[in-house]
């Protein structure tokens, strides 16, 4: 495991690397453009973009998980909002051997999704949504929880983090740019088309090309980023199968995540590598800018599992249904014996669409402060945090009972 985890940061000093390259590139390439013959305009360039992306960089390592669950406006919950995710969690921390906990939030929204997030094991936090808890299962919860248990393992959390930020300050610095040269785009049109130097000529060839490298860019970054999450998400799905032992909970949990229609709200294209499955409807098929493989590819893998639930069976899985080159570093397949464990019986049990969508709006409720008051003649009725009385009168019987409010 811990060759696992060198691997993955070898890895990402590789991709962070590459994508600095890329900024220190286009810091150069536009400062040569705004300063208009400096010689050395190039490099006080680069520095502004080094000095940018150092500070983005401060913020994401002090309060970069905190941004990106605020982002995704997730909320810290308690045991009582939903004590089943709190066990699976500490069931799944155990596993894995993790020092602490993660943090728990839900995100109240009804697409069935999750992620992980945090700087390492002992600052991870694990946010689902309310959609999510609603649709699956305890195994199939459990399957969820394993895969970004894995991450935080893999320390994929703190590199998602990182790259994030690094593609963030590139788009802003393109985007900064691009703004600019359109709104002085009509002075410099009649400055350079009354200068009929050579130097004029060539300092419109370098605005071309600074134009042209600011669109391409964050598009080449995108692509970097984008690849290797890709890859991540194979490695925490054979990491999720060894903890739990039973494959065919991820892969249900994959299944119920790519059937549902509904696309999530409270995603965007910074925040979608973190998720397990891709958060946005109608991007089944992988391309140059799919934030994940192909979910159907995935739970073929998981299902083709048959001999064992270790790496090395997850390998063998893997190459027999992709045909493509190894996933799963060599130094991890070590011959071990992890056997596939039988579902729990209410992994077979399954839900009306009606209980599902009531159950999805009670959590998002509890999430959002309502208070839970049951009548002695059985009706419950669901008090909205900004309701004054601490009385509350049943629709039902007509009884009034105490309304308590956390």
């Amino acid at each position: 495991m811990w060759e696992l985890i060198k691997i993955n940061k070898r890895n990402s000093v590789l991709l962070l690397g590459a994508m600095g390259s890329v900024l220190l590139i286009l810091g150069f390439v536009l400062g040569t453009v705004f300063g208009r013959g400096n010689p050395q305009a190039g490099w006080i360039g680069m520095l502004i973009a080094t000095g940018v992306w150092l500070f983005m960089m401060l913020i994401s390592l002090s309060s970069g998980d905190q941004i990106m669950l605020a982002a995704s406006k997730a909320v810290p919950v308690t045991h009582d909002v939903h004590p089943v995710l709190f066990n699976v969690v500490e069931e799944m921390k155990i596993a894995a051997n993790l020092p602490k906990i993660p943090k728990i939030y839900i995100i109240n929204d009804p697409a069935p999704n999750a992620f992980a997030t945090g700087r390492n094991p002992e600052t991870a936090s694990i946010a689902v949504t309310a959609g999510l808890l609603a649709k699956l299962n305890r195994d199939e919860l459990q399957g969820v929880v394993a895969h970004e248990m894995s991450h935080i393992i893999n320390r994929d959390i703190l590199f998602v983090t990182l790259a994030g930020v690094m593609l963030g300050s590139i788009v802003l610095i393109s985007e900064i740019f691009l703004r600019s040269m359109f709104y002085s785009s009509l002075g410099s049109r009649r400055r350079y088309s009354s200068d009929r130097s050579g130097g004029g000529q060539a300092q419109i060839v370098m605005i071309v090309v600074a134009i042209l490298f600011a669109i391409l860019a964050p598009i080449f970054a995108q692509l970097l980023y984008f690849a290797l999450s890709r890859k991540r998400e194979y490695l925490a799905d054979a990491g999720a199968v060894r903890l739990t032992r039973y494959p065919e909970g991820l892969a249900g949990s994959l299944e119920k995540i790519a059937g549902s229609t509904i696309n999530m709200e409270s995603a965007n294209k910074v925040t979608a590598p973190m998720y397990i499955a891709n958060p946005f409807r109608g991007k089944k098929a992988v391309n140059l800018y799919s934030t994940h493989p192909p979910i159907e590819e995935r739970i073929r893998i998981l299902r083709n599992m048959t001999h064992g639930a270790a790496f090395v069976n997850y390998e063998k899985s893997y190459e027999e249904v992709t045909h493509r080159s190894p996933v799963v570093p060599a130094s991890a397949l070590m011959p071990e014996e992890v056997a596939i464990r039988e579902g729990t019986a209410e992994s077979k049990s399954t839900q009306t669409a009606k209980k599902q969508a009531r159950q999805v709006g009670d959590l998002m409720r509890k999430v959002s402060q309502f208070a839970f008051v049951t009548c002695a003649c059985g009706l419950t009725m669901k008090i909205p945090p900004n309701y004054k009385g601490d009385k509350v009168q049943c629709p039902r019987c007509k009884k009034v009972s105490a309304v308590t409010k956390k």
